[in-house]
């Protein structure tokens, strides 16, 4: 395949005028006037190419959740790359040792077996299980446990090792250790579901932890006095800080004051979807717990928000309408969250990469999926 003429977003910037050959899944040639005899041409006509999105946190979509299994994580895969998405974490919920274990199966048989036209599963989001009851927000706290290796153990069982990251709650009994430990292991360790004041969350990061689970979500608020987990977080530039861009967890003035502190190489574009992601509203389910969808706001029967229907394509373009330049949300929904979980494969219009593009039109209209 041959794509002309693209706005094509490379190394931070957009360029006009760009080419870009593409041969067997991946990126072989980008640059001026290519000529490539025979090939499929796709004249992009100026419209902008991003690389295709990275969720680093997300439950489900389109009706079928992770903890489904392996059909639910492919039928994930298939559908999210109709919606830009390049790669993503399919991330579990609290539940019990064996439905954890089970959801881990799943995901392992898809990054071994990929779907051939999918987005890349690129390892486990664990959300779980050493979260705070008093910050459980729409997980079950009955399958909360410590963090210590019989715990691990237990949960993942012969999966550990696709597990990418985990969120945790520091201020557990032995959870510093533990971050130490997991993050020695390469995982990504996400602070969140946590009542950890500042000092906690700053010695989090002492041991390794890099990541912030929905910020301002299911956390110690900031005060003044107190700023909690995400005033310890938009100051410590050792964390990336999760963003769920859709005007419902956050108000848009704190998305901008994220986005301020933590700038576009720390401030990572979540989707945090549940199964009414891509779906009408209605009456849905997450982690076994009813989620009650109106307006697009995915609820429990108490009014506890359960997720989200957003997508990043939908991400990329509030974040431009909270005030960030079109080049900054295209990093914090691309190459960003890759790197918070130090993945260097997507993220990127690079050579030999993985070639599944979005393409936008010039008032960041989505038009449709290239690759």
């Amino acid at each position: 395949m041959l794509i002309k003429n693209a706005k094509a977003f490379i190394n931070g910037a957009f360029r006009e005028g760009t080419d870009i050959v593409v041969s067997e899944g991946t990126i072989a040639a980008i640059g001026q006037g290519l000529m490539v005899e025979g090939a499929e041409t796709v004249d992009l006509k100026g419209d902008l190419l991003l690389p295709g999105f990275v969720d680093v946190h997300i439950h489900a979509f389109m009706g079928q959740d992770t903890m489904n299994g392996e059909e639910a994580v492919r039928h994930m895969s298939r559908e999210l790359k109709e919606f830009g998405v390049a790669a993503f974490l399919p991330t579990t919920m609290s539940a019990s040792p064996e439905d954890t274990q089970s959801a881990l199966k799943g995901i392992k048989a898809v990054m071994d077996r990929p779907e051939p036209d999918g987005a890349i599963v690129l390892g486990a989001h664990m959300e779980a299980p050493f979260l705070e009851e008093s910050k459980a927000g729409a997980q079950l706290k009955q399958y909360f446990v410590l963090p210590n290796e019989e715990n691990w153990s237990a949960y993942t069982g012969p999966y550990a090792g696709i597990v990418r990251m985990i969120t945790m709650a520091p201020e557990k009994e032995g959870a510093l250790d533990f971050i130490s430990r997991l993050t020695d292991s390469g995982i990504t360790v996400s602070i969140g579901h946590t009542s950890a004041d500042a000092e906690t969350v700053h010695a989090a990061a002492d041991h390794g932890a890099t990541h912030v689970t929905h910020t301002f979500n299911a956390q110690t608020p900031l005060n003044h006095r107190a700023p909690g987990v995400p005033g310890a977080a938009m100051v410590d530039d050792r964390l990336d800080c999760e963003v769920i861009g859709d005007g419902i967890h956050l108000h848009p003035d704190v998305v901008r004051l994220l986005m301020r502190c933590k700038g576009k190489e720390h401030t990572v574009a979540i989707t945090d979807a549940m199964e009414a992601a891509g779906m009408p509203d209605g009456k849905y389910q997450l982690g076994g717990q009813d989620v009650f969808v109106k307006d697009g706001a995915a609820r429990l029967a108490d009014g506890t928000l359960a997720g989200s229907t957003l997508t990043m394509i939908r991400a990329f373009q509030n974040l431009i309408r909270f005030g960030a330049s079109p080049e900054d949300a295209a990093l914090m929904t691309t190459r960003t969250p890759a790197r918070s979980i130090r993945n260097e494969e997507v993220g990127e219009i690079e050579l030999g990469a993985p070639a599944i593009f979005t393409r936008f039109d010039k008032d960041y209209q989505f038009v449709g999926v290239i690759g």
